[in-house]
């Protein structure tokens, strides 16, 4: 079945991040988990501040929604789809997964 969001995968972030692409990378973690682990550049946006913050966000550019594991950003990202931001991918397995393909990121 067909998720009802896009989404990227890990090794495709890190190609693209690689290439010199950057999308904005929106972290939706809390604070103490964005001092332990983070892609550099993610901007830090904690769900519970997410609808208060919409302003700060650019709702044409394609961004990156991130989490722990994928849940969160999943759940993100299909919010800011229903609110007008059409180009919104989730990162599958969030962090944990991309600290696979990027062991400067530490897992948690």
């Amino acid at each position: 079945m067909e998720a009802p969001y896009k989404r990227i995968t890990p090794d495709e972030l890190k190609s693209r991040l690689e290439a010199g692409e950057r999308p904005p990378l929106l972290d939706v973690r809390e604070p103490w988990e964005y001092e332990t682990a983070r892609i550099e550049g993610s901007r830090l946006v904690p769900m519970s501040e997410l609808e208060t913050r919409f302003s700060e966000l650019d709702a044409g550019a394609e961004t990156v929604v991130i989490c722990h594991h994928g849940t969160r950003s999943a759940f993100i990202t299909q919010l800011l789809d229903r609110v007008g931001f059409d180009k919104v991918l989730n990162l599958e397995g969030g962090l944990d997964a991309y600290s696979d393909v990027d062991p400067s990121v530490p897992r948690y």
